[in-house]
Protein backbone atom coordinates (compact mmCIF):
# COMPACT_ATOMS: atom_id res chain seq x y z
CA UNK A 1 0.00 0.00 0.00
CA UNK A 2 1.45 3.35 -0.68
CA UNK A 3 2.72 5.93 2.01
CA UNK A 4 -0.17 8.57 0.41
CA UNK A 5 -3.28 9.13 -0.64
CA UNK A 6 -4.43 6.85 -3.69
CA UNK A 7 -4.75 8.86 -6.74
CA UNK A 8 -8.20 7.29 -7.56
CA UNK A 9 -10.91 8.17 -4.59
CA UNK A 10 -14.34 7.28 -5.30
CA UNK A 11 -17.13 10.01 -4.77
CA UNK A 12 -17.87 10.92 -0.97
CA UNK A 13 -21.36 9.46 0.29
CA UNK A 14 -21.00 12.35 2.66
CA UNK A 15 -23.60 15.46 2.74
CA UNK A 16 -22.80 19.26 4.32
CA UNK A 17 -25.63 21.07 5.46
CA UNK A 18 -26.72 24.79 5.48
CA UNK A 19 -25.20 25.37 9.44
CA UNK A 20 -22.17 23.16 8.00
CA UNK A 21 -22.96 20.09 9.80
CA UNK A 22 -22.05 16.91 8.14
CA UNK A 23 -23.66 13.58 8.03
CA UNK A 24 -23.34 10.62 5.83
CA UNK A 25 -26.02 11.24 2.62
CA UNK A 26 -29.85 9.80 3.12
CA UNK A 27 -29.87 7.05 1.39
CA UNK A 28 -26.02 6.17 1.93
CA UNK A 29 -25.39 2.83 3.44
CA UNK A 30 -23.54 3.69 6.97
CA UNK A 31 -19.51 2.63 6.50
CA UNK A 32 -18.86 -1.30 7.60
CA UNK A 33 -16.30 -3.38 7.92
CA UNK A 34 -13.43 -4.11 10.55
CA UNK A 35 -13.32 -0.78 11.48
CA UNK A 36 -16.60 0.37 12.09
CA UNK A 37 -19.22 -0.56 14.90
CA UNK A 38 -22.27 0.99 16.57
CA UNK A 39 -20.30 2.91 18.51
CA UNK A 40 -17.78 4.98 16.43
CA UNK A 41 -20.29 5.65 13.64
CA UNK A 42 -21.15 9.36 13.18
CA UNK A 43 -24.28 10.50 14.96
CA UNK A 44 -26.65 11.38 12.80
CA UNK A 45 -27.75 15.38 12.66
CA UNK A 46 -31.11 14.52 14.36
CA UNK A 47 -29.24 13.06 17.30
CA UNK A 48 -27.13 15.82 17.94
CA UNK A 49 -28.82 17.26 20.65
CA UNK A 50 -27.06 18.98 23.19
CA UNK A 51 -27.37 22.61 23.63
CA UNK A 52 -25.03 25.22 25.38
CA UNK A 53 -26.84 24.74 28.84
CA UNK A 54 -25.98 20.78 28.92
CA UNK A 55 -21.63 21.47 28.13
CA UNK A 56 -21.85 24.12 30.97
CA UNK A 57 -23.41 21.50 33.24
CA UNK A 58 -21.19 18.61 32.13
CA UNK A 59 -18.20 21.33 32.85
CA UNK A 60 -19.80 22.44 35.75
CA UNK A 61 -19.99 18.86 36.76
CA UNK A 62 -16.68 17.59 36.31
CA UNK A 63 -14.87 20.60 37.09
CA UNK A 64 -16.62 20.77 40.52
CA UNK A 65 -15.15 17.36 41.98
CA UNK A 66 -12.73 16.36 44.60
CA UNK A 67 -9.28 15.77 42.71
CA UNK A 68 -10.01 19.29 40.93
CA UNK A 69 -10.25 20.35 44.91
CA UNK A 70 -7.15 18.67 45.17
CA UNK A 71 -5.99 20.55 42.09
CA UNK A 72 -5.58 23.55 44.66
CA UNK A 73 -5.41 22.03 47.83
CA UNK A 74 -2.36 20.47 46.76
CA UNK A 75 -0.92 23.69 45.62
CA UNK A 76 -1.51 25.19 49.08
CA UNK A 77 0.19 22.17 50.51
CA UNK A 78 3.19 22.80 48.81
CA UNK A 79 3.40 26.32 49.75
CA UNK A 80 1.55 28.81 47.75
CA UNK A 81 -0.76 31.28 49.66
CA UNK A 82 -4.38 31.88 48.11
CA UNK A 83 -4.02 34.31 45.35
CA UNK A 84 -0.66 32.33 44.04
CA UNK A 85 -3.23 29.04 43.58
CA UNK A 86 -5.97 30.79 42.14
CA UNK A 87 -3.71 32.36 39.25
CA UNK A 88 -2.24 29.30 38.50
CA UNK A 89 -5.48 27.60 38.03
CA UNK A 90 -7.07 29.84 36.08
CA UNK A 91 -4.25 30.73 33.67
CA UNK A 92 -3.88 27.09 33.44
CA UNK A 93 -7.50 26.71 32.54
CA UNK A 94 -7.95 29.96 30.09
CA UNK A 95 -5.14 28.27 28.04
CA UNK A 96 -6.18 24.99 27.99
CA UNK A 97 -9.68 25.66 26.57
CA UNK A 98 -7.75 26.80 23.79
CA UNK A 99 -6.62 23.11 22.59
CA UNK A 100 -10.16 22.32 23.96
CA UNK A 101 -12.28 24.39 21.17
CA UNK A 102 -10.34 23.22 18.45
CA UNK A 103 -10.13 19.55 18.70
CA UNK A 104 -14.10 19.97 19.81
CA UNK A 105 -14.95 21.51 16.65
CA UNK A 106 -14.88 17.86 15.07
CA UNK A 107 -17.55 16.42 17.00
CA UNK A 108 -20.70 19.08 15.88
CA UNK A 109 -19.44 19.23 12.59
CA UNK A 110 -19.19 15.47 11.81
CA UNK A 111 -20.78 13.24 14.79
CA UNK A 112 -17.20 11.58 15.72
CA UNK A 113 -16.02 10.23 18.82
CA UNK A 114 -12.09 11.04 19.38
CA UNK A 115 -10.43 7.80 18.39
CA UNK A 116 -11.92 8.17 14.75
CA UNK A 117 -11.39 11.74 14.70
CA UNK A 118 -7.26 10.56 14.97
CA UNK A 119 -7.47 8.26 12.51
CA UNK A 120 -7.09 11.83 10.12
CA UNK A 121 -3.44 12.40 11.10
CA UNK A 122 -2.30 8.56 12.64
CA UNK A 123 -4.31 6.73 9.58
CA UNK A 124 -7.26 3.63 10.29
CA UNK A 125 -5.30 1.68 12.53
CA UNK A 126 -2.32 4.29 13.88
CA UNK A 127 -5.29 6.28 15.49
CA UNK A 128 -4.77 3.21 18.07
CA UNK A 129 -1.41 4.77 19.19
CA UNK A 130 -2.83 8.01 20.96
CA UNK A 131 -6.62 6.33 22.04
CA UNK A 132 -4.61 3.52 23.95
CA UNK A 133 -2.36 6.26 25.53
CA UNK A 134 -5.47 8.74 26.27
CA UNK A 135 -7.06 5.21 27.71
CA UNK A 136 -4.70 4.36 29.70
CA UNK A 137 -4.40 7.91 31.20
CA UNK A 138 -8.10 8.03 31.91
CA UNK A 139 -8.04 4.22 33.29
CA UNK A 140 -5.67 5.98 36.08
CA UNK A 141 -7.62 8.95 36.96
CA UNK A 142 -10.58 6.53 37.00
CA UNK A 143 -8.49 4.88 39.31
CA UNK A 144 -7.76 7.67 41.49
CA UNK A 145 -11.31 9.41 41.26
CA UNK A 146 -12.72 5.83 42.73
CA UNK A 147 -10.45 5.73 45.32
CA UNK A 148 -11.68 9.54 46.28
CA UNK A 149 -15.13 7.65 46.12
CA UNK A 150 -14.49 4.82 48.27
CA UNK A 151 -12.54 6.84 50.72
CA UNK A 152 -15.75 8.95 51.35
CA UNK A 153 -17.64 5.86 51.80
CA UNK A 154 -15.31 4.70 54.33
CA UNK A 155 -15.55 8.02 56.61
CA UNK A 156 -19.06 7.97 56.08
CA UNK A 157 -19.83 4.51 57.11
CA UNK A 158 -17.35 5.09 60.01
CA UNK A 159 -19.50 7.75 61.61
CA UNK A 160 -22.49 5.45 61.24
CA UNK A 161 -21.09 2.32 62.39
CA UNK A 162 -18.57 3.10 64.86
CA UNK A 163 -14.99 1.94 65.25
CA UNK A 164 -15.64 -1.77 64.33
CA UNK A 165 -15.59 -0.57 60.57
CA UNK A 166 -13.10 2.41 61.37
CA UNK A 167 -10.67 0.57 62.76
CA UNK A 168 -10.86 -2.74 60.90
CA UNK A 169 -7.61 -4.90 60.09
CA UNK A 170 -5.65 -3.81 58.02
CA UNK A 171 -4.69 -5.44 54.79
CA UNK A 172 -2.31 -3.65 52.24
CA UNK A 173 -1.94 -1.29 54.21
CA UNK A 174 -5.79 -0.45 54.59
CA UNK A 175 -8.34 -1.52 56.60
CA UNK A 176 -10.31 -4.23 54.84
CA UNK A 177 -13.96 -1.80 55.04
CA UNK A 178 -11.45 0.85 52.98
CA UNK A 179 -11.03 -1.99 50.55
CA UNK A 180 -14.71 -2.81 50.60
CA UNK A 181 -15.68 0.96 50.47
CA UNK A 182 -13.33 0.75 47.27
CA UNK A 183 -15.42 -1.78 45.26
CA UNK A 184 -18.89 -0.57 46.30
CA UNK A 185 -18.26 2.95 44.52
CA UNK A 186 -16.55 0.83 41.30
CA UNK A 187 -19.76 -0.97 41.03
CA UNK A 188 -21.86 1.48 41.31
CA UNK A 189 -20.32 3.25 38.59
CA UNK A 190 -20.18 0.47 35.98
CA UNK A 191 -23.84 0.30 37.31
CA UNK A 192 -24.36 3.88 35.97
CA UNK A 193 -22.08 3.87 32.66
CA UNK A 194 -24.13 0.33 31.41
CA UNK A 195 -27.19 2.69 31.17
CA UNK A 196 -25.53 4.81 28.30
CA UNK A 197 -24.76 8.31 27.59
CA UNK A 198 -28.09 9.93 27.67
CA UNK A 199 -28.32 8.63 31.53
CA UNK A 200 -24.97 10.16 31.98
CA UNK A 201 -26.44 13.59 29.98
CA UNK A 202 -29.23 13.45 32.82
CA UNK A 203 -27.15 13.17 35.86
CA UNK A 204 -24.54 15.78 34.93
CA UNK A 205 -27.59 18.22 34.94
CA UNK A 206 -28.58 17.86 38.25
CA UNK A 207 -24.90 16.69 39.74
CA UNK A 208 -23.56 19.87 38.27
CA UNK A 209 -25.70 22.36 40.90
CA UNK A 210 -25.33 20.18 43.55
CA UNK A 211 -21.95 19.93 44.32
CA UNK A 212 -21.68 23.65 43.87
CA UNK A 213 -23.80 24.14 46.98
CA UNK A 214 -21.89 21.25 48.87
CA UNK A 215 -18.55 23.34 48.41
CA UNK A 216 -20.51 26.55 49.79
CA UNK A 217 -21.34 24.57 52.48
CA UNK A 218 -18.07 23.02 53.16
CA UNK A 219 -16.44 27.03 53.04
CA UNK A 220 -19.30 28.72 55.93
CA UNK A 221 -18.28 25.74 57.97
CA UNK A 222 -14.61 26.20 58.02
CA UNK A 223 -15.12 29.92 58.52
CA UNK A 224 -16.87 29.34 60.99
CA UNK A 225 -14.46 27.18 62.49
CA UNK A 226 -11.70 29.97 61.69
CA UNK A 227 -13.99 32.42 63.62
CA UNK A 228 -14.32 34.48 60.09
CA UNK A 229 -13.27 34.75 56.35
CA UNK A 230 -10.16 36.44 57.23
CA UNK A 231 -8.16 33.71 58.92
CA UNK A 232 -8.75 31.52 55.69
CA UNK A 233 -6.81 34.60 53.45
CA UNK A 234 -4.09 35.83 55.30
CA UNK A 235 -2.52 32.18 55.52
CA UNK A 236 1.31 33.87 53.85
CA UNK A 237 3.36 32.25 50.91
CA UNK A 238 6.28 30.69 51.48
CA UNK A 239 7.76 31.77 48.77
CA UNK A 240 6.75 35.37 48.26
CA UNK A 241 6.40 36.42 44.51
CA UNK A 242 10.46 36.19 44.01
CA UNK A 243 12.29 33.48 42.18
CA UNK A 244 11.36 31.04 44.24
CA UNK A 245 7.17 30.92 43.82
CA UNK A 246 8.23 31.14 39.58
CA UNK A 247 10.77 27.88 39.86
CA UNK A 248 7.02 26.12 41.13
CA UNK A 249 4.82 28.10 39.29
CA UNK A 250 6.03 26.46 35.75
CA UNK A 251 5.93 23.00 36.31
CA UNK A 252 2.59 23.95 38.66
CA UNK A 253 0.94 25.09 35.76
CA UNK A 254 1.99 22.43 33.61
CA UNK A 255 0.41 20.23 35.87
CA UNK A 256 -2.89 22.23 36.15
CA UNK A 257 -2.82 22.05 32.09
CA UNK A 258 -2.24 18.37 32.34
CA UNK A 259 -5.24 17.97 34.47
CA UNK A 260 -7.41 18.52 31.59
CA UNK A 261 -5.19 17.35 28.60
CA UNK A 262 -7.19 14.18 28.56
CA UNK A 263 -10.21 16.13 27.56
CA UNK A 264 -8.71 18.34 25.29
CA UNK A 265 -7.86 15.29 23.20
CA UNK A 266 -11.08 13.31 23.15
CA UNK A 267 -13.70 15.99 23.90
CA UNK A 268 -15.17 15.18 20.41
CA UNK A 269 -16.70 12.42 22.23
CA UNK A 270 -19.19 14.72 23.66
CA UNK A 271 -19.22 17.89 21.15
CA UNK A 272 -20.38 15.08 18.73
CA UNK A 273 -23.62 15.14 20.30
CA UNK A 274 -23.89 19.11 19.96
CA UNK A 275 -26.42 20.72 18.26
CA UNK A 276 -24.25 23.42 16.81
CA UNK A 277 -20.59 24.80 17.03
CA UNK A 278 -22.20 27.92 18.75
CA UNK A 279 -23.39 24.80 21.48
CA UNK A 280 -19.80 23.31 22.47
CA UNK A 281 -17.82 26.81 22.03
CA UNK A 282 -20.02 28.78 24.37
CA UNK A 283 -20.74 25.93 26.47
CA UNK A 284 -17.46 25.04 27.24
CA UNK A 285 -16.22 28.68 27.13
CA UNK A 286 -18.83 29.54 29.99
CA UNK A 287 -18.30 26.23 31.75
CA UNK A 288 -14.61 25.33 31.99
CA UNK A 289 -12.82 28.46 33.03
CA UNK A 290 -14.84 29.90 35.54
CA UNK A 291 -16.53 27.42 37.16
CA UNK A 292 -12.42 25.83 37.79
CA UNK A 293 -11.59 29.07 38.77
CA UNK A 294 -14.72 29.22 41.45
CA UNK A 295 -13.83 25.72 42.73
CA UNK A 296 -10.01 26.88 43.21
CA UNK A 297 -10.92 29.32 44.97
CA UNK A 298 -13.32 27.64 47.28
CA UNK A 299 -10.93 24.83 48.10
CA UNK A 300 -7.78 27.02 48.67
CA UNK A 301 -10.23 29.24 50.91
CA UNK A 302 -11.40 26.04 52.70
CA UNK A 303 -7.84 24.22 52.90
CA UNK A 304 -5.74 27.96 54.40
CA UNK A 305 -8.73 27.51 56.70
CA UNK A 306 -7.36 23.87 58.13
CA UNK A 307 -4.09 25.38 58.50
CA UNK A 308 -5.74 27.66 60.86
CA UNK A 309 -7.85 25.66 62.75
CA UNK A 310 -5.78 22.47 62.81
CA UNK A 311 -2.25 23.75 62.09
CA UNK A 312 -1.61 21.91 59.71
CA UNK A 313 -2.83 21.64 55.54
CA UNK A 314 -5.33 19.24 55.06
CA UNK A 315 -5.74 18.69 51.31
CA UNK A 316 -7.97 15.79 50.74
CA UNK A 317 -11.98 17.21 51.32
CA UNK A 318 -12.82 14.10 52.66
CA UNK A 319 -10.20 13.73 55.19
CA UNK A 320 -11.38 17.20 56.01
CA UNK A 321 -14.79 17.04 56.13
CA UNK A 322 -14.69 13.38 58.38
CA UNK A 323 -13.19 16.11 61.02
CA UNK A 324 -16.97 17.67 61.82
CA UNK A 325 -18.79 16.13 64.98
CA UNK A 326 -22.03 17.37 63.40
CA UNK A 327 -23.53 14.28 61.73
CA UNK A 328 -25.94 16.14 59.37
CA UNK A 329 -23.03 18.31 57.86
CA UNK A 330 -20.42 15.24 57.68
CA UNK A 331 -23.48 13.21 56.19
CA UNK A 332 -23.68 16.32 53.49
CA UNK A 333 -20.34 16.75 53.11
CA UNK A 334 -19.77 13.16 52.05
CA UNK A 335 -22.58 12.92 49.87
CA UNK A 336 -21.02 15.39 48.04
CA UNK A 337 -18.16 14.26 47.46
CA UNK A 338 -19.81 11.28 45.75
CA UNK A 339 -22.14 13.11 43.61
CA UNK A 340 -19.19 14.53 42.81
CA UNK A 341 -16.68 12.22 42.34
CA UNK A 342 -19.59 10.12 40.39
CA UNK A 343 -20.03 12.60 38.18
CA UNK A 344 -16.44 13.42 36.60
CA UNK A 345 -15.72 9.63 36.73
CA UNK A 346 -18.50 8.36 34.35
CA UNK A 347 -18.12 11.50 32.03
CA UNK A 348 -14.40 12.13 31.49
CA UNK A 349 -12.78 8.56 32.50
CA UNK A 350 -15.05 5.84 31.30
CA UNK A 351 -16.89 7.65 28.36
CA UNK A 352 -14.39 8.03 26.28
CA UNK A 353 -11.68 5.03 27.14
CA UNK A 354 -14.51 2.81 25.99
CA UNK A 355 -14.75 4.27 22.71
CA UNK A 356 -10.65 3.75 22.88
CA UNK A 357 -10.71 0.86 23.55
CA UNK A 358 -13.65 -0.28 21.25
CA UNK A 359 -11.55 1.12 18.32
CA UNK A 360 -8.90 -1.31 18.93
CA UNK A 361 -11.17 -4.04 17.60
CA UNK A 362 -14.40 -2.18 16.57
CA UNK A 363 -16.35 -5.89 15.60
CA UNK A 364 -15.43 -7.45 19.11
CA UNK A 365 -15.09 -4.59 21.26
CA UNK A 366 -18.55 -2.21 22.21
CA UNK A 367 -18.77 0.29 23.97
CA UNK A 368 -19.30 -1.35 27.52
CA UNK A 369 -16.82 -3.80 27.11
CA UNK A 370 -14.22 -0.98 26.80
CA UNK A 371 -16.11 0.70 29.72
CA UNK A 372 -15.61 -2.31 31.58
CA UNK A 373 -11.67 -3.04 30.40
CA UNK A 374 -11.54 0.92 32.02
CA UNK A 375 -12.99 -0.22 35.38
CA UNK A 376 -10.90 -2.94 35.39
CA UNK A 377 -7.57 -1.34 34.45
CA UNK A 378 -8.17 1.56 36.85
CA UNK A 379 -7.86 -0.81 39.47
CA UNK A 380 -4.36 -2.57 38.33
CA UNK A 381 -2.70 0.87 38.14
CA UNK A 382 -2.70 0.61 41.83
CA UNK A 383 -4.05 4.18 42.12
CA UNK A 384 -3.78 4.34 46.14
CA UNK A 385 -0.25 4.89 45.16
CA UNK A 386 -0.76 8.24 42.65
CA UNK A 387 -3.11 10.10 45.06
CA UNK A 388 -0.70 9.52 48.67
CA UNK A 389 1.16 12.70 48.18
CA UNK A 390 0.18 15.82 46.35
CA UNK A 391 4.25 16.23 45.35
CA UNK A 392 3.84 12.79 43.49
CA UNK A 393 0.18 13.91 42.20
CA UNK A 394 0.74 17.45 40.68
CA UNK A 395 4.80 17.21 39.70
CA UNK A 396 4.86 13.49 38.79
CA UNK A 397 1.16 12.23 37.14
CA UNK A 398 -0.28 15.20 36.52
CA UNK A 399 3.20 16.62 34.51
CA UNK A 400 3.75 13.36 32.78
CA UNK A 401 -0.16 13.21 31.40
CA UNK A 402 0.20 16.47 30.22
CA UNK A 403 3.79 16.26 28.03
CA UNK A 404 2.26 12.71 26.21
CA UNK A 405 -0.89 14.20 25.87
CA UNK A 406 0.10 17.89 24.68
CA UNK A 407 2.19 16.28 22.22
CA UNK A 408 -1.11 14.19 20.30
CA UNK A 409 -2.86 17.44 20.83
CA UNK A 410 -0.23 18.98 18.38
CA UNK A 411 -0.73 16.68 15.76
CA UNK A 412 -4.32 16.49 16.02
CA UNK A 413 -4.39 20.64 15.59
CA UNK A 414 -1.35 20.87 13.05
CA UNK A 415 -3.71 17.97 10.62
CA UNK A 416 -7.08 19.40 10.93
CA UNK A 417 -6.91 23.26 11.17
CA UNK A 418 -3.76 23.32 9.30
CA UNK A 419 -3.78 20.69 6.89
CA UNK A 420 -7.19 20.08 5.74
CA UNK A 421 -8.42 23.17 7.16
CA UNK A 422 -11.53 21.32 9.15
CA UNK A 423 -12.90 19.31 6.08
CA UNK A 424 -12.94 15.90 6.42
CA UNK A 425 -14.03 12.29 4.51
CA UNK A 426 -16.75 10.53 6.84
CA UNK A 427 -16.09 7.07 4.96
CA UNK A 428 -13.09 7.38 4.51
CA UNK A 429 -12.21 7.64 8.48
CA UNK A 430 -14.15 3.96 8.36
CA UNK A 431 -12.32 2.22 4.88
CA UNK A 432 -8.83 0.37 4.59
CA UNK A 433 -7.16 1.66 1.16
CA UNK A 434 -9.33 5.33 1.12
CA UNK A 435 -7.06 8.98 1.73
CA UNK A 436 -5.92 8.16 5.52
CA UNK A 437 -4.88 4.30 5.29
CA UNK A 438 -1.38 5.80 4.47
CA UNK A 439 1.40 2.88 4.68
CA UNK A 440 -0.62 -0.32 6.21
CA UNK A 441 -2.94 1.75 8.11
CA UNK A 442 -0.52 4.02 9.93
CA UNK A 443 0.73 7.34 9.41
CA UNK A 444 4.56 7.21 9.97
CA UNK A 445 5.20 10.29 10.35
CA UNK A 446 2.81 11.32 12.99
CA UNK A 447 4.00 7.97 15.21
CA UNK A 448 7.68 10.11 14.63
CA UNK A 449 6.29 13.55 15.47
CA UNK A 450 4.91 11.81 18.44
CA UNK A 451 7.61 9.97 19.76
CA UNK A 452 10.02 13.03 19.54
CA UNK A 453 7.86 15.38 21.49
CA UNK A 454 6.88 13.00 24.00
CA UNK A 455 10.46 12.10 24.86
CA UNK A 456 11.40 16.09 24.88
CA UNK A 457 8.49 16.92 27.12
CA UNK A 458 8.68 14.15 29.74
CA UNK A 459 12.36 12.87 28.95
CA UNK A 460 13.90 14.89 31.70
CA UNK A 461 10.73 14.88 34.34
CA UNK A 462 10.97 13.40 37.53
CA UNK A 463 9.22 10.16 38.08
CA UNK A 464 9.16 9.94 41.61
CA UNK A 465 7.27 8.55 43.50
CA UNK A 466 6.94 6.17 40.69
CA UNK A 467 10.21 5.22 39.89
CA UNK A 468 14.08 7.01 41.04
CA UNK A 469 15.33 9.44 38.88
CA UNK A 470 14.84 11.20 35.45
CA UNK A 471 14.94 9.17 32.21
CA UNK A 472 16.84 11.06 30.44
CA UNK A 473 18.95 13.99 32.35
CA UNK A 474 20.02 15.97 29.47
CA UNK A 475 16.33 16.87 29.40
CA UNK A 476 15.84 18.16 32.46
CA UNK A 477 15.36 21.78 31.73
CA UNK A 478 12.69 20.77 29.57
CA UNK A 479 10.49 19.30 32.21
CA UNK A 480 8.94 22.44 33.82
CA UNK A 481 7.38 23.02 30.24
CA UNK A 482 6.29 19.56 29.68
CA UNK A 483 2.84 20.30 27.83
CA UNK A 484 4.08 23.45 25.80
CA UNK A 485 6.96 21.34 25.15
CA UNK A 486 5.35 18.23 23.69
CA UNK A 487 2.34 20.52 21.76
CA UNK A 488 4.89 22.54 19.96
CA UNK A 489 7.49 19.90 19.26
CA UNK A 490 5.16 17.75 17.96
CA UNK A 491 2.87 20.47 15.95
CA UNK A 492 6.07 21.58 14.43
CA UNK A 493 7.89 18.17 13.10
CA UNK A 494 4.53 16.65 11.91
CA UNK A 495 3.95 19.19 9.86
CA UNK A 496 7.29 19.95 8.29
CA UNK A 497 7.31 16.16 7.44
CA UNK A 498 3.46 16.24 5.69
CA UNK A 499 4.47 18.87 3.68
CA UNK A 500 7.93 17.43 2.56
CA UNK A 501 5.13 14.91 0.86
CA UNK A 502 3.28 17.00 -0.44
CA UNK A 503 0.60 19.38 1.00
CA UNK A 504 -2.37 18.31 -1.65
CA UNK A 505 -1.84 14.63 -1.15
CA UNK A 506 -2.90 14.44 1.97
CA UNK A 507 -5.55 17.21 2.58
CA UNK A 508 -9.12 16.65 1.50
Amino acid sequence: MTDTAPTAIPPTSQVTLADGRVEIAPGSPQPSGPYANEDLLPVPVEKRTWTTYNFSALWVGMAHNTASWTLASGLIAVGMDWKQAVLTIALANVVVLVPMLLTGHAGPKYGIPFPVFARASFGIRGANLPAVVRALVACGWFGIQTWIGGEAIYFLAGKLIGNGWSEAGEFGGHPWTMWLSFAVFWAIQVAIIYRGMETIRRFENWAAPFVLVGAFAMLIWMSDKAGGFGPLLDQPSEFGWGGDFWKLFWPSLMGMIGFWSTLSLNIPDFTRYGRSQKAQTWGQALGLPTTMTLFALLSVMVTSGSQAVYGETIWDPVQLAAKTDNVVGLLFALVTVLVATLSVNVAANLVSPAFDFSNIAPRKIGFRTGALATCVLGVLILPWKLYSDPQGYIFTWLGLVGGLLGTVAGILIADYWILRRGRLDLVDLYRAGGRYWYDGGWNWRAVVAFAVGGVLAVGGANFKPLIDGRPVPALEPLADYGWAVGLGTSMALYLALMLLAGREKNAL
